[in-house]
């Protein structure tokens, strides 16, 4: 057999070959559901500068009768027409306010649409003053953490309209027209009330008076966007994301135990690329408005899961190499990093424990126990003034106690997966949630002093925690997907925390070595049945929303390679492959391992 070394660097060899820290060029894609932000940059069409009005068209679909709310965010004045019959109108100067939140972009207003089932005519009449030109729509359901049953939207875009090819259909779904003059007179603009032959008419061939000269019916510049090279359904190895980072910070940790520095060497190029990356990003989503383009996350998204999470090999690279010739780019992002932890990121009313806005205001996930705790463990090690650094000690080991009295259901004795602010619903105890509440008390407890004040309780509900978790492991050493649902699929993810954490247990004295031991070597020839010759990792479940809907985690697909998975696994086997080189019974820690006694 294999010791654990050899079989995680397996999985570190194979990023290394799969990785390429590079952005592709493509077309920036249609969307062909209404079910995500739609925009109209009569801007980049026209031109800015001057005063000017333009138009723009598209079809809706129904599938049925709907009613359809939608949110828009615009410039100065705007009008909708459906079918001809005025649906929205904003008058005046104003400027664009997108709010960027956690996974989603709020805006200033909404208004509401009838569909019968059919298609239906959308147009838009918007001016400018001169300055930004752009119509921005969406449904609510394109605010992210929501899962929705049974959730229709109509169809959007130019596929099927009479006379409109296939090839454009798929550049764009809106045509457009412009730009018309927008008169002022009196200080006030007139543009809206001006009727130009667009609006009462729609014909392909026709030319139209424009402020230049003869206009007619176009399409809007078609931009070029950098996008990730071979995306899969769950991302690439290298997007920023916690998990990535994650990994970048799991190889960091195997190049420390294997003393080959190719695996810190991954790291750094992940936090290079996307240092480096950070003004392309910034144009696509603030000047072209690709709000979903690659990396997009790194600009402005209030989320532990693109904050501090992703951050780990950052602060851990400053922490272990004292010179490396961009550190002051590093220390520039962590320094932003730590006044987030401080000063931006929410908490929940009462409570010290990071929250979220979504599905609703002051839902506690239990993810954040790993998205931001760890961080705050290594903020309390890097940082030079002792004062701030015991501010950070002291946050973590607070949080990870409180998070107990939101998200710990007491009689299952399990972590639940969220909690609504306010509700008493309870959701499933899914597995890699128990498995992030049992990493972030692994981190803690290995730098809190145990004189700490709150140690004692900390590790009173890390052990009763994996004991708990014991009741449920399966004969295979692996953990099932939803943890008290039997027929829920075994999931190598939360599996692998579990392994690592119990792993940490032991070897620190944390855990009862009788107890634990057998089930860290079961758990770990679990894993190792999942780990291919090349490295691939097989039955790791996709990220989930949250929700009280059993159902919906146990038929959350499984993929390949999934990095939630993959740098699980990583510290899986490095911690027990610490474990059993520090057991005198186990010479060089080799495998087979009999039972511990």
């Amino acid at each position: 057999m294999i010791n654990p070394l050899e079989i995680v660097k397996r999985i570190g060899d194979k990023l290394i070959r799969d990785t390429p820290f590079e952005y592709s060029l493509e077309v920036a894609g249609v969307a062909e559901k209404l079910d995500r932000m739609q925009f109209v940059d009569f801007g980049r069409a026209f031109g800015l500068g001057r005063p000017a009005t333009a138009y723009a068209w598209t079809r809706l679909t129904a599938q049925k009768e709907m009613q359809l709310k939608l949110e828009i965010e615009h410039n100065d004045g705007c009008r909708i027409w459906l079918d001809g019959k005025v649906v929205y109108e904003q008058e005046g100067d104003r400027a664009i306010r997108l709010q960027f939140d956690e996974r989603s972009i709020k805006m200033s207003h909404e208004f509401e649409i009838h569909l019968e089932p059919g298609s239906h005519v959308l147009m838009i009449k918007s001016e400018t003053a001169g300055g930004e030109w752009s119509v921005f729509l969406q449904p609510p359901s394109a605010h992210g953490a929501v899962v929705e049953n049974d959730v229709r939207h109509p169809s959007i875009g130019l596929k099927g309209v009479e006379n409109i090819s296939g090839q454009l259909a798929d550049l764009s779904n809106w045509l457009v027209v412009g730009p018309f003059a927008n008169p002022c007179a009196d200080g006030g603009r007139k543009g809206l009330d001006l009727e130009q032959l667009p609006q009462r008419e729609f014909q392909i061939g026709r030319m139209y008076p424009g402020l230049d000269g003869p206009v007619t019916w176009s399409i809007p510049k078609v931009e070029i966007l950098g996008a990730m090279i071979d995306p899969l359904p769950w991302g690439t190895n290298y997007s920023w994301n916690y998990h990535n980072g994650g990994v970048a910070w799991a190889m960091q940790a195997l190049a420390e135990i294997s003393e080959d520095s190719r695996y810190s060497e991954y790291a750094a190029r992940f936090c290079d690329y996307h240092l480096d990356g950070i003004p392309f990003v910034e144009h696509q989503v603030k000047t072209l408005h690709a709000v979903n383009s690659a990396n997009h996350f790194i600009i402005d998204t209030p989320l532990l899961d693109f904050t501090l999470a992703p951050s780990l090999p950052f602060i851990q690279r400053l922490r272990t190499e004292p010179d490396f010739p961009n550190r002051h780019r590093y220390e520039e992002w962590i320094d932003r990093m730590i006044r987030y932890a401080r000063e931006e990121q929410i908490r929940l009313p009462g409570s010290t424990i990071f929250t979220r806005t979504t599905p609703v205001e002051y839902t506690t996930w239990v993810d954040d126990m790993f998205m931001g705790i760890p961080f705050l463990v290594q903020a309390a090690l890097y940082g030079e003034d002792l004062a701030e650094r015991q501010l950070f000690l002291d946050d973590a080991a607070r949080q990870t106690l409180e998070f107990n009295s939101q998200v710990w259901d007491e009689e299952a004795e399990l972590y639940m997966h969220a909690r609504y602010f306010g509700d008493p619903t309870k959701l499933p105890h899914w597995s890699r949630c128990n498995g992030w509440a049992s990493w972030a008390m692994s981190e803690v407890l290995t730098q809190l002093p145990p004189t700490h004040q709150d140690y004692p309780a900390i590790l009173a509900h890390f052990k009763r925690h994996c004991a708990s978790l014991l009741r449920y492991q399966h004969e295979s050493g692996l953990w099932p997907n939803v943890l008290d649902h039997p027929e829920s699929s075994l999931e190598v993810s939360g599996s692998a925390i579990f392994v690592m954490a119990m792993a940490r247990g032991v070897r620190h004295g944390w855990l009862d070595k009788a107890t634990f031991g057998p089930v860290v070597v079961n758990g770990w020839r679990g894993l190792e049945t999942r780990v291919e010759a090349d490295g691939t990792v097989r039955d790791i479940c996709m990220g989930t929303m949250c929700t009280e809907d059993v159902a919906y985690y146990n038929s959350r697909p499984f993929y390949d390679n999934d990095t939630h998975g993959l740098f699980a696994v990583l510290f899986a086997g490095i911690e027990v492959e610490r474990l059993i080189s520090s057991l005198p019974e186990y010479a060089n820690g080799r495998y087979p391992l009999p039972a511990l006694a």
